[in-house]
């Protein structure tokens, strides 16, 4: 089903449609077109956008899906009434029956990120990124006392991106440390870890893959070689093991699945808020 086209329509950054609109998709055996149009706030944007989504029921054959998280209501009203489509509107159908469940009104403001510089999680997540990117591979191991938790793992193995996964979504103070040969040599922790074992989470990674990772860096090097990669990954699992540090295979997961496991063992309580 290539043909089809799903379009996310919103008047803030169009990210919670996005989001929510491709879990929602996973469920289907399908690889759609994807479509973003963020800030469609005016009337005019949307008879824009309306012509855009029928031009291409026209040339497809097939009209397309829209999810949408439009809070203007006529905005709204002319996505619904004049589009070729399936139109989702997902802040309806999900407002509606928390207004009559609360007993309130919703305030119907446009995006998340309105408030922003007036947030403490906003500045707390600005704050953990700089501190995630100041601690990056290593880089520094002055103030790991405040990191919440710091990644160990042989090089290429997700530390980096889910470091700043967790700074960018949930204010985590991420640092990461790669373990190379010459602490398999030594037998033990770097010692700028010791201290902190406790705040520690190891990642490993199937050797094959990253091999095929490291090739597209470093293309036959030693490095990128099975047999080193090999050599470094049963290292790198069985220096966790004698350390007592938990930790994951990131061959399979994504970067969302090994965030959410690192904040269950971590830092439960991050998952309440």
């Amino acid at each position: 089903m290539t043909d089809r086209t799903v379009y996310f329509l919103s008047d803030g950054t169009g990210i919670t449609a996005e989001t929510f609109g491709n879990s929602i998709l996973a469920q289907f055996a399908i690889k759609p077109r994807h479509v973003r149009r963020p800030f469609i706030d005016t009337v005019d944007k949307a008879h824009e956008v309306v012509r855009e989504i029928n031009g291409v029921a026209e040339a497809t054959g097939q009209r397309a899906v829209v999810f949408a998280t439009l809070v203007n209501k006529e905005v709204l009203a002319v996505v619904r009434e004049h589009c070729q489509a399936q139109v989702l509107d997902m802040f309806g159908m999900f407002i509606v029956p928390l207004e009559e469940e609360f007993q309130l009104k919703s305030n119907h403001r446009v995006g998340r990120f309105g408030d922003a510089a007036k947030s403490q999680e906003y500045h707390e997540r600005i704050e953990a990124i700089n501190f995630s990117l100041a601690h990056d591979d290593g880089q520094s191991a002055k103030n790991l006392a405040s990191a919440d938790v710091i990644l160990v793992g042989v090089s290429r193995s997700g530390k980096t991106p889910t470091s700043l996964y967790l700074a960018m979504q949930h204010g985590i103070k991420a640092a990461n440390y790669p373990l190379i040969p010459e602490d398999f040599e030594r037998g033990r922790l770097p010692d700028a870890l010791k201290v902190y074992k406790a705040k520690c989470f190891g990642l490993t990674i199937d050797p094959d893959r990253l091999s095929q990772i490291r090739n597209e860096r470093r293309p036959g090097s030693k490095y990128a070689d099975f047999g080193n990669c090999r050599y470094e990954v049963a290292e790198a699992e069985s220096m966790m093991k004698r350390e007592g540090i938990a930790w994951l295979s990131s061959t399979h997961k994504s970067i969302e699945e090994i965030a959410t496991t690192i904040l269950r063992d971590i830092r439960p309580d991050r998952l309440i808020y």
